[in-house]
């Protein structure tokens, strides 16, 4: 079992998602400029925010949620989810939200920092694998700058981006 607890970054408290965060997570993704490029829809009440939270405690990876030390409030979650180990080595996706007053400002490359190493120190995986939509610009240059390679093909109209164990 690999171990995911609470890390410390400059600026930011990270720590698994719990049932006890349902209130923060409502407010978070709440915001339609959180989703816009997501794969879900706005959260319209706290069970959706719970559903939210317990997909991530029974999915495969962690989910954290990031904690602004200077507010101490939850200003976006990122993770790992679809985690494979078969016979191609050990893979899994990353996704990662923020809400908009903290964009631009370095905080998710923050976040991803820790995230990465988890994935190939503790996870052991092989490959972390991320998708954008194509008009999400913000995130590709993020996934590119912390050495994601961009895929060439469109699949299902989505980026796709790699970034291999050897490449750190």
């Amino acid at each position: 079992m690999v171990d995911f607890s609470v890390i410390e970054t400059k600026r930011l408290f990270m720590r698994e998602l719990s049932l006890t965060d349902v209130e923060s997570v409502y407010r978070h993704f709440s915001n339609p400029e959180v989703t816009r490029y997501m794969d879900i829809e706005v959260c319209k009440d706290l069970n959706e925010a719970e559903e939210i939270i317990s997909f991530h405690i029974n999915d495969s990876g962690c989910r954290y949620g990031l904690f602004s030390k200077e507010k101490n409030e939850l200003i976006g979650t990122c993770g790992f989810h679809c985690w494979i180990k078969d016979n191609e080595g050990s893979r899994a996706e990353v996704g990662f939200d923020l809400s908009p007053d903290y964009w631009g400002k370095g905080f998710m490359q923050e976040a991803l920092n820790e995230l990465i190493m988890i994935g190939f120190n503790r996870m052991e995986l092989d490959c972390i694998e991320a998708t954008t939509e194509i008009e999400n610009l913000q995130s590709q240059r993020l996934l590119e700058k912390m050495g994601f390679s961009k895929e060439h093909e469109l699949k299902d109209g989505l980026m796709y981006f790699t970034l291999r164990n050897e490449s750190m």
